[in-house]
């Protein structure tokens, strides 16, 4: 009687045994489903901060792109219809961004040539046709003086070759010392001409600048 009685407690405790270690084993296999799930959400959570900053990147466009001679409008963005051509220019429209200077727009009839004027003299390296520079500018609207453009926004200054923008930068910085401020006044021939740009720049549309000449670079020689 002692001897089946001992049976079957090693019955039962083998029983007890399998379940415990059925129990521990499908107590891993859960815990390795939540570490993959985890690591997946974390793998998903950082390609989506790669792609925020990559956005977020694309966004701060530089004035290679902001003044460049493409006319290509983004999608969804409205373009400006109606020419600009022959309308008087008028002062500033609305509050200047923080840190940027005053834009002195020659009130009146539109410049029929580049207008170039120096606010402030540098005393660096002189701008060659040829440079890289990095500048902080801001640019208004003739027709409309709407600011359609600036460094300031965007809190850092734009590095950028001459050859790469409208005629009116690429005719109009050279000669500019570094440290200096020039006013520029561009004929729409000379900026993007009857195509426009984008919703603020109309067709037909002078533009006026203060361009602040920080470094000028040579070219990469070889």
């Amino acid at each position: 009687m002692s001897s089946q009685k001992n049976r079957q407690r090693a019955v039962q405790r083998a029983r007890a045994e399998r379940i415990r270690a059925a129990e521990l084993k499908a107590a891993q296999r859960r815990k390795r489903i939540i570490q993959a799930a985890a690591v997946a959400v974390c793998l998903a959570l950082i390609a989506l901060l790669v792609l925020t900053i990559g956005g977020g990147d694309k966004k701060k466009t530089n004035v290679a792109t902001a003044t460049s001679t493409s006319t290509s409008t983004a999608p969804g963005a409205t373009k400006a219809s109606a020419s600009a051509a022959g309308k008087p220019c008028v002062p500033v429209n609305g509050p200047l961004p923080a840190g940027a200077p005053a834009v002195p727009v020659k009130v009146g009839p539109p410049p029929q040539k580049l207008l170039m004027e120096d606010l402030k003299p540098g005393s660096g390296a002189v701008v060659r046709p040829e440079s890289t520079v990095t500048v902080n500018y801001i640019g208004v609207a003739c027709s409309t003086g709407k600011i359609f453009d600036n460094s300031y926004s965007r809190g850092q200054p734009a590095s950028f070759a001459l050859s790469g923008v409208i005629p009116g930068w690429t005719q109009g910085i050279p000669g500019m010392k570094v440290g200096g401020t020039r006013l520029l006044g561009i004929p729409s021939a000379l900026a993007y001409g009857p195509q426009g740009q984008g919703a603020d720049i109309a067709p037909d549309e002078p533009l006026w600048f203060v361009v602040e000449v920080l470094d000028a670079k040579p070219p990469a020689s070889g």
